[in-house]
């Protein structure tokens, strides 16, 4: 995860071409298609572009910046054939307040990191006192 960020020191920010001379071309990247330009051609003079040898190692490609894996969770069954050493869990923004409560609550007893929690402490509160059950933070 280190390499990671000191690679993305070392990698410039991919403009789009003259998008800081005009409002109306947006900044995020397009790829160059003029027959003159200089960013196409991969002169000194044009901006840099996105190349293969700016990609991350592929150990750590796709996973979150906190080192886990990220699955998306539905029901407990998702759980059960998860290794919380390297799995973190992203609730579906699909299930309703109470559903999540106890999903959360499982994953926690089970010792994973939960990503979205997804739920206002007031709802939390709410939840346990209906409940009567109480979740360590």
């Amino acid at each position: 995860m280190e390499l990671r960020k000191s690679m993305k020191k070392k990698r410039p920010p991919f403009r789009r071409v003259e998008s800081w001379r005009w409002n109306r071309v947006k900044d995020s990247w397009r790829a160059a298609r003029g027959i003159d330009s200089k960013t196409r051609k991969k002169s000194k003079a044009g901006i840099t572009s996105p190349e293969i040898g700016y990609r991350v190692p592929k150990k750590i490609r796709g996973l979150h910046p906190s080192g886990y894996q990220e699955v998306r969770v539905e029901t407990l069954k998702d759980i059960e054939n998860l290794n919380n050493k390297k799995h973190a869990i992203k609730i579906a923004t699909t299930l309703g307040a109470k559903k999540r409560m106890t999903l959360i609550e499982y994953a926690r007893r089970r010792g994973f990191k939960v990503l979205n929690i997804g739920t206002t402490q007031a709802e939390m509160q709410k939840l346990q006192a209906l409940s009567g059950t109480s979740i360590e933070d």
